[in-house]
C-alpha cells in the first residue's frame, strides 16, 4: 500500500477520522478535495471545512472546485494520476469522468448498512425509523445514488438513548477503521465487491428544518426518536403560545396520555410530561428563544407549564 497515490474527498467532521487515518498510513495522499469555504457563525465569515483544516495542517494540497463537471476541474483531477479516490461526505456530485479518473476508481465511506438508507441523511433516518443497528459500508462508487457494489460492511448497535450526534461520531470512527481494513485488498485487487440488492433499498432524504416541528398526535416513542435523531441538528421544536421551544432531550413513558395531544399533564424535577397520541413524552432538556439549553427543572423555575398546550 506504500505506493498507492490517494485523492481524498470530504467536507464535514464525519470525514476527518478517515482522512487522519490515511495521513498516518503508508499511502501517499496527493491531494484533498473539499467544498468551497462557506459563511459560518454569527459574523457569517467564510470558514474552511473541517477536512480542509485537517489537510492544510498536514501540508496536503487542497482543491475546492464549485463543481467537478467543469472541464478545467476535471483536467486538474485527472492530472493527479491517482490510483484511488476515497470519498466521505464530500457533498458534490461526481460525474462519470471523475469516477473514472483514478486507476482503481472511487470508493465511498457510507454511513449505513447498504442498501438500507441510500442518500444524504442515513444516520438520522435510521434513528427515526427505530432501526436497531447501523453501520459503515465501504463501496465502489457508481453513477447512481449509493448504488455501487460493496467491499465491506461493519455494523454497530444503535443504543436506546442514541442521538444523531452520538451515532455520527461512532460511525465516523468506525468508517476510518473499516476503510483502513478494506484498503489493502481494494488496492491489490484481492477484495471483490458484492452487488447490492436494489429491491431492498430505502432512501434517506436530506433533513429539513420543517421536519423538526413535533406532531404531538404521534406516539411517544415516535416523538422521542425524532428528538434524538434531530440532536444536534435541526433540533426538535414545539410552539408554546407565541414562542418556539427547542427540545434537546426527552424519553417516552408507557403511561396513558390522559389528555389531548400536546397538553402538559405533569411537571416536576424529573421533567415535563406531555400527552402524545399514544403515551406520554417526558421532556428533560429544552431551550427557550435567546437562551442556552437547560434542564426542564431549571426552565420550570422561571416559567410554569402546568396545563399548557404545546403545538
Amino acid at each position: 500500500m506504500s505506493t498507492a497515490r490517494i485523492i481524498f474527498a470530504g467536507t464535514p467532521d464525519f470525514a476527518v477520522p478517515a482522512l487522519t487515518a490515511l495521513l498516518a498510513s503508508d499511502c501517499d495522499v496527493v491531494a484533498v478535495y473539499t467544498q468551497p469555504d462557506r459563511p459560518a457563525g454569527r459574523g457569517r465569515k467564510l470558514a474552511p471545512s473541517p477536512v480542509k483544516t485537517t489537510a492544510l495542517a498536514a501540508g496536503v494540497t487542497v482543491h475546492q472546485p464549485e463543481t467537478l463537471k467543469d472541464a478545467d476541474a476535471l483536467a486538474q483531477l485527472q492530472a493527479l494520476d491517482a490510483d484511488l479516490m476515497i470519498v466521505a461526505a464530500y457533498g458534490l456530485l461526481l460525474p462519470r469522468a471523475a469516477l473514472d479518473a483514478p486507476r482503481l476508481g472511487c470508493v465511498n465511506i457510507h454511513a449505513s448498512i447498504l442498501p438500507r438508507w441510500r442518500g444524504a441523511a442515513p444516520i438520522q433516518r435510521a434513528i427515526l425509523a427505530g432501526d436497531r443497528e447501523s453501520g459503515i459500508s465501504i463501496m465502489r462508487m457508481a453513477e447512481g445514488l449509493d448504488t455501487g457494489p460493496v467491499y465491506r460492511v461493519d455494523r454497530l448497535d444503535i443504543a436506546p438513548d442514541e442521538t444523531g450526534g452520538s451515532l455520527h461520531d461512532r460511525l465516523a470512527a468506525l468508517g476510518a477503521d473499516a476503510l483502513m481494513a478494506a484498503l489493502p485488498g481494494i488496492i491489490d485487487g484481492t477484495l471483490a465487491p458484492l452487488a447490492q440488492d436494489d429491491t431492498a433499498a430505502t432512501y434517506a432524504r436530506k433533513l429539513s428544518k420543517e421536519e423538526a416541528l413535533i406532531d404531538w398526535s404521534g406516539t411517544a416513542p415516535e416523538i422521542e426518536r425524532r428528538v434524538r435523531a434531530f440532536n444536534p441538528w435541526p433540533v426538535a421544536q414545539t410552539r408554546l403560545d407565541d414562542i418556539v421551544l427547542r427540545i434537546w432531550a426527552a424519553h417516552a413513558l408507557d403511561s396513558e396520555p390522559g389528555a389531548e395531544p400536546g397538553r402538559v399533564v405533569a411537571v416536576g424535577r424529573e421533567g415535563i410530561d406531555v400527552a402524545a397520541g399514544s403515551g406520554r413524552l417526558r421532556v428533560t432538556r429544552l431551550q427557550p428563544p435567546g437562551k442556552r439549553a437547560m434542564s426542564a427543572s431549571d426552565f420550570l423555575n422561571a416559567r410554569s407549564l402546568e396545563g399548557a398546550l404545546l403545538a
